[in-house]
């Protein structure tokens, strides 16, 4: 066998030695870097390359479709007949497939299938790094100590199917975490940011926001568990919104098991959920937050179908104008619940508020609330509300007729975002943002912040 080792002829290739019925190839060829920091010094910085390959293996008989899967790292040629043999064998051995679906095709090539892969390196940093440096003296003298972890990753993803599709995406992945302490580790303060390419990011900035929020934390206030106005930032708005199209699809909607289904059957759909006039939405194509522009699955389940793979994605309004508008769906779930193909998108809007930033909703508020910083730790207590439950982080200040007047201890909450949202009497400016508890799996994000006149702050935590 001749040696092949770009990206498109290991999938070509692969497709060759298919003896089954239908076969899916999905290459995706990742390259990192990053950059650590500590005590306002770097300490680590970093370049990674990386191949994974999955097959699916599609089997036809005459109760059904089966598929098989088997994804593997570090592929070289060597290994594409033994690896195209194991998902055939696994096809071969399984039953058949609920969601089989016929493969998707007739979906035009991507121009620059046959392209090299592309790569990010150090030079990501070029301008950043001089900056964070910067940062790193003004904080020294200002008697803080920054900590944090910058991190680019860009992935591109070929998908080719013996139904003769050829697609490639190009995927940018950019994160930036700050944390500002003073010498004595008592205060911290938290900032992040996403980003696709480190030239929209000013640590300057960052440095002069975790500045102030220090100098707030200098004067601690006690409160108890209760009931607070508060302000969420779009930090935390988006992990909370994030959860709820996590929690969003259509099978579960439809069979009860959710906070979007109905007692007797059926689904929400065209319920009002936000008294605001508030459109959450979805768009591969939305500027600055751009994502796959067709299905890439590498698994089956409820929000995702291997059969799918391919298949072409549209903006989706998920919330519109407050009332629920769609549910996540494969080609099957759509199937078995008679509503439209909406397959899940890999960004997320919330839009429709007013043109206040956080500052300025801040300043505006009357009488005592509290501000956070962010969420974390958050779980699901109970899938039929979709009940929360979390804590703070890194900062909860008291806001007094429109000033911060010190630091408050941290809590545990529990909350519903869906609730939330029937409850918000505003929201600000969206603003793109970087969740904090699911930046790991979900960063492209635009949220604005959300004031809630009575956020269920259940218990006093001591974390920080």
């Amino acid at each position: 066998m001749s040696r092949v080792s770009k990206p498109y002829e290991i999938v070509e290739r692969a497709l060759e030695l298919s003896t089954t019925d239908g076969l899916v190839v999905i290459a995706d060829e990742h390259s990192s870097a990053n950059l650590r920091w500590a005590g306002n010094a770097l300490t680590t910085n970093g370049v990674t390359r990386g191949r994974t390959l999955t097959v699916i293996a599609t089997v036809d008989g005459a109760e059904g479709t089966a598929s098989g899967v088997v994804s593997r790292s570090a592929v070289t040629a060597d290994d594409l007949e033994p690896l195209v043999r194991a998902a055939e064998a696994a096809a071969r051995g399984a039953g058949p497939a609920e969601d089989a679906q016929p493969l998707v095709s007739g979906v035009p090539a991507s121009p620059d299938f046959t392209d090299a892969p592309a790569e990010t390196g150090s030079e990501v940093f070029a301008d950043f790094a001089p900056a964070l440096g910067d940062a790193f003296a003004r904080a020294r003298s200002g008697g803080r100590e920054l900590y944090g972890f910058a991190n680019h990753e860009l992935t591109s993803t070929y998908v080719g199917t013996s139904t003769g599709l050829r697609l490639r995406h190009d995927q940018p992945n950019g994160t930036l975490e700050l944390n500002a302490k003073s010498p004595d580790r008592v205060r911290s303060a938290w900032a992040g940011r996403a980003t696709r390419d480190f030239k929209d990011v000013d640590p300057a900035a960052m440095d002069a926001e975790l500045a102030q929020r220090l100098r707030w934390a200098e004067r601690r206030i006690d409160l108890p568990a209760g009931r607070y106005e508060t302000l969420l930032p779009p930090t935390a708005v988006a992990d909370l919104l994030i959860y709820q199209l996590w929690s969003s699809t259509a099978r579960d909607a439809v069979e009860g098991r959710t906070v979007f289904s109905t007692p007797g059957g059926g689904t929400r759909l065209g319920e009002t959920l936000a008294p605001l006039p508030l459109t959450l939405r979805s768009d591969p194509y939305a500027p600055g937050l751009e994502s796959a522009p067709f299905v890439i699955a590498h698994s089956s389940g409820d929000s995702g179908s291997v059969f799918d793979n391919g298949l072409p994605l549209a903006p989706t309004e998920w919330v519109r104008e407050g009332k629920l508008a769609r549910l996540t769906t494969t080609r099957h779930t759509a199937g078995l619940t008679g509503l439209p193909v909406n397959p899940a998108i890999d960004n997320l809007l919330l839009e429709g508020g007013g043109e206040r930033s956080l500052e300025e909703m801040v300043a505006a508020t009357t009488g005592r609330a509290l501000l956070l910083t962010c969420l974390w730790y958050i779980r699901e207590v109970d899938p039929a509300t979709l009940l929360l439950t979390g804590l703070t982080r890194d900062g909860v200040y008291l806001v007094e007729d429109g000033e911060v007047v010190g630091e408050v201890n941290n809590f545990r909450f529990n909350e519903s975002p869906v609730d939330l949202l029937s409850r918000a009497s505003e929201a600000g400016r969206t603003e793109r943002t970087l969740p904090r508890e699911w930046g790991d799996w979900f960063t492209r994000a635009a949220m604005p912040a959300l004031r809630i006149p009575d956020f269920n702050m259940s218990s006093v935590s001591p974390g920080v």
